[in-house]
């Protein structure tokens, strides 16, 4: 199941609020137990078989878990299911890609593993590895079997995160107050879902729509159409992504739960460091506490500071995704973060303008690594992008951004002379819209309790108008990871 269908939103969604607060009244377990059988209900909507995984996560993770309070042995019984976790990841998204690359090289022939790839399985695996740590850390006070699994299964972080602390989530699972119904947390919820929900509806499957026609016309794509592609795939995956974050926010500010943010406008970045800082800061947070600083951090010399960031970024690279695209995306990250930390000084003597079009200028050429097939399908692209051979645009590529709504708009305003006089209006109205949102308004999570009638208004415009839109359901992109 996903948030941006008619079953989520109209029938799922109100009723979990609604039993999860009718059950807290009687019992606080009542309560945590729909939040458990609610979230399998959504996890196993579309496959039923991913559950097995699941179930052998649970059980596997959570018997490790009590070996580690009951026994003096804990780093042994750490490390046995971190290894674990560690392996399923790399079975399930890694093994055909193994046996790929062993075929090519050495030409021969062998069949793939049909395997059936669990959803949700990166962010599953790195929230159980979370968990044990925590417990061998000693961190966890509330360590029952039911808090486990509403910590590990919690439907609006299921999935594409964001990563939470155990600690901090279960504070505030069995904090009494959070057990009653706010309004105000209500409201809230709705809004930022309702801009969330936007994002992914009107902006991100735009944009998807104009990438696919990139990549379903390489050849006949002009250089200017794939510099709007590859400027496309940015705003995609940024609007697709952190649309998903603030909706599982807002859904769960309806449970009086809060999450961390996950996105702080990463278009603003100045640097690559800077942007890592605002993009998916619960991964980087992650693998920041969890590798890096257990590595030695910046703490060992600027050699080892150096190696521990290549490190991360590679670990990075493959946590996305079984490609080599995935693999030297997270390396040339790394190695502009090592670049920027040795050339820091003279990097801050240039005026931050010139910083945030490079900065974007490189973001972009990786986004682009990371949309791509392969590495030499990258080369091609950007080849055509940077011989400028041809800088017209695609009447096709246009066509893409007159989608069906935007009749509405023009007949409301009488924009039809407007329309048929400017060649690629609406093209150009949703790249300006965009950047407009990315670069001036202050982040949705750190406004999110900023209720007032003008937010309330575009929040319910925002949630109809995506509502209509409907019509199919749409994948996000990170569901692939």
């Amino acid at each position: 199941m996903q948030f941006n269908s008619y079953i989520f939103i109209l029938a799922f969604l109100p009723l979990m609020i609604i039993l999860y607060f009718l059950l807290n009244k009687y019992n606080f377990i009542a309560g945590k137990s729909i939040l458990i059988f609610g979230s399998l209900f959504f996890y196993a909507y579309s496959n039923k078989t991913t559950l097995i995984f699941l179930s052998i996560s649970v059980i596997i993770n959570y018997s490790f878990t009590l070996l580690i309070r009951k026994f003096k042995w804990k780093k042994l019984f750490l490390t046995v299911p971190v290894i674990i976790n560690i392996g399923f990841l790399l079975y399930f998204k890694y093994l055909n890609f193994v046996i790929l690359n062993i075929t090519n090289l050495f030409k021969i022939e062998y069949s793939y593993k049909d395997i059936v790839f669990p959803i949700g399985i990166s962010f599953i695996t790195f929230q159980q590895i979370a968990y044990l740590v925590s417990m061998y850390r000693e961190e966890i006070v509330y360590d029952n079997f039911v808090d486990y699994l509403t910590y590990i299964l919690y439907f609006p972080k299921l999935l594409m995160g964001p990563l939470v602390e155990p600690a901090d989530f279960l504070s505030q699972i069995n904090d009494s107050e959070t057990k009653k119904i706010n309004w105000n947390h209500i409201a809230e919820g709705l809004k930022i879902f309702s801009f969330g929900l936007f994002k992914k509806m009107l902006l991100a499957d735009t944009f998807a729509n104009a990438v696919s026609w990139g990549y379903a016309n390489i050849d006949i794509a002009t250089s200017m159409d794939w510099y709007l592609v590859m400027l496309s795939y940015t705003f995609q995956i940024y609007f697709d992504f952190s649309g998903y974050s603030d909706m599982a926010v807002g859904i769960s500010r309806m449970f009086n739960i809060t999450l961390p943010i996950n996105f702080d406008s990463p278009y603003k970045a100045i640097s690559i460091r800077d942007f890592w800082k605002r993009w998916h800061i619960s991964l980087t947070v992650f693998l920041t506490r969890y590798i890096y600083i257990p590595l030695g951090g910046n703490r060992k010399g600027k050699i080892r500071t150096y190696l521990n960031t290549m490190i991360i970024f590679l670990i990075s690279g493959i946590w996305h995704g079984a490609n080599w695209t995935f693999i030297l995306w997270g390396i040339l990250h790394g190695i502009l973060s090592v670049f920027e930390r040795i050339f820091e000084k003279a990097e801050k003597k240039v005026i931050e303008p010139v910083r945030w079009f490079f900065t974007f200028l490189w973001i972009n050429i990786l986004w682009l690594l990371f949309s791509a097939n392969s590495v030499s399908q990258w080369k091609v692209i950007l080849t055509k992008i940077f011989t400028f051979q041809n800088t017209s645009i695609s009447d096709e590529l246009i066509n893409v951004f007159k989608i069906q709504e935007l009749n509405v708009v023009t007949n409301m305003f009488h924009l039809e002379n407007m329309t048929s006089n400017i060649r690629g209006l609406w093209l150009l109205a949703f790249i300006i819209i965009s950047y407009g949102i990315c670069l001036l308004p202050e982040n949705n999570y750190k406004k999110m309790s900023k209720l007032s009638l003008v937010t309330m208004i575009l929040a319910a415009v925002a949630c109809s108008w995506s509502i209509l839109c409907l019509s199919k359901e749409s994948v996000f992109v990170y569901f692939n990871f």
